[in-house]
């Protein structure tokens, strides 16, 4: 039975992320105390996050504002819409939606990071959904490089909201499923008040070709190559991957998969029916090296050469069961994400030194995107014609682009919001504004902690990364207030020590003077003493090398009794 809830004038559309910025999708709708969270992802962080594993959005508005969060809807299963989810949901205390394939990769990550119970509910993109008398939502299928993607529609008391997310116009996918073109003309027909389009690609004119061209260059690749090949590819591209079985089937190769990631995608896909792969085509790794190389194919992660992925390892010679033959034919199925080009440039030629045949460039045609072109986002904006368009899920350049986009199809360019995480838009009949801000921003996860590295920490790492460390120990007796030992000088990072011996001895003397001054001025307290030693210290080392290592000053507090304490 729907819930019933205390009624306002309009509703927010709220983006904790997924705007300004690649990944971290996160948008909530809320009307009154109730409200809905559509996809929750992550991003990988930046070369400047030293340490960091990944990056999701920041949950705390809706924890201050106690809403009643009647779900979370899932679009499809790629990281950058579910992966915040095994961080968050406990708090969120919520219930999941998504389609079969997309929960069935959300258990996978439930296995890597548990969680209590959790309430997740299959949809399909012919059912409706009502969660109350102010969100009923209904599904349209799309197309991308996943099964089972799905926009939102969202009807409520001041009208429709469309959430795209990402989509393409396939006319030929792999799996013959194509987009609802009539669901998303109906919805025009009836109105609709504000809609988010994906903007990934706004910047690129024409249409996005379909995978089946992709399938058609992979299918040649290996009517021609007499050596081993390796493509590599993401783990969630479920399509590519039946495309690369369906031509090793072809040309008779066994198809060994390498990678954790891409293991349990290929595994859960194949168990839900989404992948078809004949009995006995799939190989063990430790098994390739028993068939000549023209009779093996290896599916592997590492198309934006992550440090740990399998393909960086094999690249380096570093992975312990498949090595680089020379001949071999390795297909890079991807295009760099923003950000990630010098990480793939150096697997690239880590390939090529070891006499690989890299095929890695976008005109190879061994990869094409998942996300609409400019010519595709008007056919979107055309069918659904919404009085408002909030461009997300691109950076800020295609955000912009996609406006440009708007305008030309006839929507007014002050009824096109680009906006920040945390911007709150309001909507009601016949008006939709810019309200204010709400708080919203990145969490840091590393390792089992989330939240507990913040930008303090983030600056140290940063700092020891470039100038290194200088320890300064020091024994004081606080009751004569007498330096016992010390200074003793370690470094890390900063200097090679047996070529800076001198300067050492040089800080040493600076740090004595020091010790003098607040011995004289009968300074005790820790915080000062600490503060003047870094400060000496400092001076000296930029003084005599120009850099700025990070200086740490240790106090062993030896009373006369000889109970230290630091």
């Amino acid at each position: 039975m729907a819930k019933k809830s205390k009624k306002s004038k309009n509703i927010q559309l709220i983006p904790l992320g997924g705007v300004g910025e690649i990944g971290k999708n996160m948008f909530v709708l809320q009307y009154g105390k109730e409200c809905i969270i559509m996809d929750a992802g992550l991003k990988f962080p930046d070369e400047a996050m030293l340490g960091v594993d990944i990056v999701i959005p920041d949950i705390s508005y809706l924890l201050e504002q106690d809403l009643d969060i009647l779900g979370v809807i899932l679009t499809h299963g790629h990281e950058d819409h579910i992966g915040a989810i095994p961080y968050i949901i406990e708090e969120l205390k919520a219930p999941i939606y998504g389609t079969r394939l997309t929960l069935g990769l959300l258990e996978a990550k439930f296995m890597e990071n548990p969680v209590g119970d959790i309430e997740m509910n299959e949809i399909n993109p012919d059912q409706k959904l009502i969660l109350s008398d102010n969100f009923k939502l209904d599904f349209f299928r799309t197309n991308h490089s996943i099964p089972d993607s799905v926009g939102v529609s969202v009807e409520t008391p001041v009208g429709t909201v469309v959430y795209t997310s990402d989509f393409k116009f396939d006319q030929t996918p792999v799996d013959s499923k194509i987009t609802d073109y009539h669901k998303l003309a109906e919805l025009g027909r009836k109105g609709v008040v504000a809609a988010l389009i994906d903007s990934t690609n706004a910047d690129r004119p024409g249409y996005t070709f379909s995978e089946k061209e992709v399938g058609e260059s992979i299918n040649e690749i290996f009517r021609l190559s007499r050596s081993r090949i390796i493509l590599a590819t993401f783990a969630s591209n479920i399509h590519r991957i039946q495309q690369v079985i369906d031509a090793a089937v072809c040309y008779d190769r066994k198809v060994c998969v390498v990678g954790r990631s891409i293991v349990n995608s290929v595994d859960i896909s194949s168990e839900l029916g989404y992948l078809k792969i004949p009995k006995g085509l799939l190989i063990d790794t430790d098994k390739v090296s028993d068939f000549p190389a023209e009779k093996v194919a290896l599916i592997t992660t590492g198309s934006q050469g992550e440090p740990m992925s399998a393909l960086t390892r094999i690249s380096q010679s570093e992975h312990r069961q498949v090595q680089i033959q020379p001949g071999d034919t390795v297909i890079i199925a991807a295009n760099p994400i923003p950000g990630n080009e010098k990480l793939v440039a150096r697997t690239v030629n880590n390939l090529f030194q070891l006499k690989a045949d890299v095929i890695y460039k976008p005109v190879s045609g061994v990869h094409v995107s998942g996300h609409g072109s400019e010519e595709e986002i008007k056919l979107m904006l055309n069918m659904l014609r919404p009085e408002y368009i909030i461009p997300v899920h691109g950076e800020y350049r295609q955000q912009a682009k996609c406006s440009k986009i708007a305008s030309k199809v006839g929507i007014p360019e002050e009824n096109v919001f680009l906006v920040k995480p945390g911007n709150v838009m309001e909507f009601s009949n016949g008006w939709g504004k810019m309200s204010g801000s709400v708080s919203a921003g990145r969490v840091l996860v590393d390792g089992f902690g989330v939240g507990d590295v913040g930008e303090v920490v983030i600056r140290d790492r940063q700092m020891l990364s470039e100038d290194g460390i200088v320890i300064i120990i020091l024994a004081i007796d606080p009751d004569k207030n007498k330096i016992l030992s010390g200074p003793e000088i370690i470094t890390r990072g900063f200097v090679y020590v047996r070529e800076s011996e001198d300067m050492l001895e040089g800080a040493k003397g600076e740090l004595n003077k020091t010790i003098d001054r607040i011995s004289r001025q009968k300074i005790q307290e820790w915080n000062k003493i600490k503060s003047r030693i870094r400060d000496s210290a400092g001076t000296y080392f930029y003084n005599r090398t120009g850099r700025k290592p990070m200086i740490l000053p240790i106090i062993i507090d030896v009373p006369s009794n000889g109970d230290p304490k630091k």
